[in-house]
């Protein structure tokens, strides 16, 4: 005689089509949500600009958009905006903010590395790394000037420089929190200082550091119109600044169009690259 164990169904395929249903429906509201903000944002600036009446002060959404086309083609024998297309301009900066920020991520790694590490360099670096950190971008780009000349150096320190900063601090104190059970379990192990580092204690940073990176490349970008006040042109932050001595407020509005959604998409790629990179953040 034999007996045979009822069959349980299981529940696990339900559960899980019921939390991808359940995220589909968020990603879903999330974009409406985000589409409904935007046209409402539209709106509030087409009546504001009707109202006021007034295009030196607020340019309506359409002097923009004329704007747009003007700066990204040739009309009249008048090429984009002083010469360099919109595009042009946009990559012109996009490239200084990607040399300037790999520059001072590069370098923020390696201070905050050895400032997490080392306890004597962390208590001399700290307090200069929180000095520089709190200086408004302009408050050295002149001494930068002085130094560089008016060329491509000063910027690029100028950006570097900013983005120096949050890099070196998230992962000082990333670096220096590392797990001590880990730590001491590598050392028990017969691991050095360095492979402690390397193979425990940077791991464990990453989540850190990548928001770090993700706040420098941000200190970049809000520092390209500072880096392009000084012989800017082409850029996009010197188109900025031109325009404005010119008052041609819808051009101002237009490139700051153009730094914030790059912005955007730069942050996106990050984004990405983190989730793609740490698959492990936010998991014990």
């Amino acid at each position: 005689m034999s007996i045979i164990a009822p069959v349980r169904p299981t529940t696990e395929p339900a559960a899980g089509g019921a939390r991808t249903a359940r995220a589909k429906g968020g990603r879903r509201r999330r974009v409406l949500l985000r589409v409904v903000a935007l046209v409402v944002l539209y709106v509030l600036w087409e009546i504001t600009a009707r109202v006021t009446r007034n295009p030196a002060f607020i340019p309506a959404p359409s002097a923009v958009w004329h704007q747009l086309i003007v700066t990204s083609t040739t009309h009249d024998g008048v090429r984009g905006y002083s010469g360099h297309l919109l595009i042009e301009h946009l990559g012109v900066s996009l490239r200084r903010i990607l040399i300037g920020s790999v520059i001072g991520v590069a370098a923020g790694l390696v201070l905050g590395v050895v400032m997490g590490t080392v306890g004597w360099i962390r208590v001399v670096a700290e307090p200069v790394v929180t000095f520089v950190r709190a200086l408004p971008p302009l408050a050295y780009f002149s001494l930068f000037i002085i130094w560089f000349g008016i060329d491509e150096t000063p910027k690029l320190w100028l950006l570097s420089i900013a983005a120096l900063p949050p890099v070196a601090v998230a992962t000082a104190a990333a670096v220096y929190s590392a797990p001590t059970g880990l730590v001491e379990a590598a050392r028990a192990l017969g691991a050095g200082r360095w492979q402690i580092v390397r193979d425990v204690v940077l791991p464990n940073a990453l989540p850190e550091i990548f928001t770090g990176i993700r706040l420098a490349v941000g200190v970049a970008y809000s520092s390209v119109v500072a880096a392009e006040t000084i012989n800017g042109v082409p850029g996009i932050g010197g188109l900025i600044r031109d325009a404005q001595r010119y008052s041609q407020t819808d051009v101002v509005v237009l490139g700051l169009f153009a730094i914030g959604l790059s912005g955007l998409l730069i942050d996106a790629l990050l984004r990405t690259a983190e989730t793609r990179l740490i698959p492990w953040r936010g998991r014990s």
